[in-house]
C-alpha cells in the first residue's frame, strides 16, 4: 500500500511540475480557449448581480474557465485564461501554483479576475508573472461581501470570483499562485 501512495504521490508531483515549467504554449486552442472563457463569464454575469455591476466599470477581465487542482501533501493547480478588454480576447494567461501541507484530494474550479484600475492591469504585464498575494489589492467576492458591495467600497484594484467548484480537496498549508502571460 505505501508503494501505491508513493506511485501516485510522484505521479502528481510529476505532472504538477512539468505543468509549471512549461508555460510558453497553450494547452488547448486558443478558439476553444477564447469560447470556454466566453462561455464562463457570460453564467457568472447572469448568475451573480455584483459581477454584472463590477464587469460595466471594469477596464479589463481575466478569465480563468477552469483550474485543475491536486494534492496529498504535495499539491498544485493549473489553468489558463483569456484577458477580454471591450469584449475581445486581447491575451492569454495560465495560473499555477503549489501548496504544502496536509492536504489531499483534487477539484476543478474556474475564477474571474475584473480590474478596476489601469496600474493593477499594468502590474499584471509589466511583472514576470503576477502573484496573488502581493501587488495590487485583491477581494475575493464572497456572498456576505457582494450583498452589501456599493460604489464606495468598490475602490479596490482587483475583485476576483470563484465558481463551478467541482471535486473535494481539504487541508491546510503555505500555498502560493502566479499568473503568467503565455505566449501566442
Amino acid at each position: 500500500m505505501k508503494k501505491v501512495i508513493c506511485s501516485i504521490y510522484f505521479l502528481i508531483s510529476s505532472l504538477f511540475f512539468l505543468q509549471l515549467f512549461s508555460p510558453s504554449a497553450l494547452a488547448v486552442n486558443v478558439s476553444e480557449l477564447n469560447n470556454s472563457s466566453k462561455t464562463a463569464l457570460t453564467n457568472l454575469l447572469k448568475e451573480n448581480a455584483e459581477a454584472r455591476k463590477l464587469n460595466a466599470s471594469a477596464i479589463a477581465v481575466l478569465v480563468f474557465p477552469v483550474i485543475t487542482k491536486a494534492g496529498f501533501m504535495i499539491g498544485g493547480h493549473y489553468g489558463e485564461g483569456v484577458l477580454w478588454k471591450k469584449n475581445k480576447p486581447t491575451a492569454y494567461y495560465n495560473t499555477a501554483g503549489g501548496s504544502f501541507g496536509l492536504q489531499a484530494g483534487a477539484q476543478q474550479y474556474g475564477y474571474v479576475l475584473f480590474f478596476m484600475k489601469e496600474s493593477a492591469l499594468d502590474a499584471l504585464d509589466s511583472t514576470q508573472g503576477f502573484e496573488i498575494g502581493t501587488g495590487p489589492s485583491i477581494v475575493v467576492v464572497d456572498q456576505g461581501f457582494a450583498t452589501s458591495m456599493t460604489s464606495i467600497n468598490t475602490q479596490v484594484d482587483i475583485y476576483a470570483f470563484i465558481f463551478s467548484q467541482k471535486g473535494l480537496m481539504a487541508g491546510i498549508g503555505i500555498q502560493g499562485n502566479k499568473i503568467t502571460k503565455l505566449d501566442q
